[in-house]
């Protein structure tokens, strides 16, 4: 098998990894729109509760992604998708299982979640971009959310209110990309083919 043809064979699996596994974004993208909401709504409810709610929509994102990669293990990227979803399993668990006992803690079990999903998806971002064209969100995915991650680690007191609104924002535009990327690849195969047959 000459070189050329590995590199195909590898953009053909991870255009197949991105057919298969459109419906993890589209959930993990619903869910983070969902607690984005509710912390926006609902920005002086009790810290049990939203870190309850947190907890809840980290770990239904973690599960699709395991079980994403999982069911493709043969494809390109998929242990990059498992990492995301063990991320979320664990941050989600620990959450579920050892609600914080303050505002601070939550800020920084958020700030490790968000700065370690952005690396992830960027990670991801970069095998997809081998066997799509134009998509760039996961990149911009990825970046906001290390950006706010940062952001919201280096400056844990600046006042709970103001906290709680940035990670509503972070965790709404963030489930947005993650829909439209979701729909994006889902057609991913189709439109590369089209554009080889140019």
């Amino acid at each position: 098998m000459t070189a050329a043809t590995n590199r195909f064979a590898l953009r053909k699996d991870a255009q197949v990894l991105c057919r298969r596994t459109w419906w993890v974004f589209l959930i993990g993208g619903i869910t983070s729109v969902v607690f984005g909401v509710f912390a926006y709504l609902q920005p002086g409810i009790a810290l049990l509760a939203l870190s309850m709610f947190f907890a809840a929509s980290v770990l239904v994102d973690g599960v699709m992604n395991v079980v994403g990669a999982l069911r493709n293990q043969q494809n390109d990227g998929w242990w990059i998708m498992l990492l995301i979803g063990l991320l979320g399993l664990v941050v989600g668990g620990y959450a579920l299982l050892n609600p914080p006992l303050s505002m601070l803690a939550f800020i920084y079990l958020f700030a490790f979640e968000a700065i370690a999903l952005g690396v992830f998806l960027m990670m991801l971002g970069y095998k997809v971009r081998q066997a799509t064209t134009r998509e760039w969100i996961l990149y911009l995915c990825g970046g906001l959310s290390i950006l706010v991650g940062v952001l919201v680690a280096a400056q844990p007191v600046a006042g709970g209110l103001s906290i709680v609104w940035l990670i509503a924002g972070w965790s709404i535009a963030v489930g947005i990309l993650r829909v439209v990327f979701a729909f994006r690849v889902r057609n991913a195969p189709e439109r590369l083919q089209g554009l080889r047959a140019r």
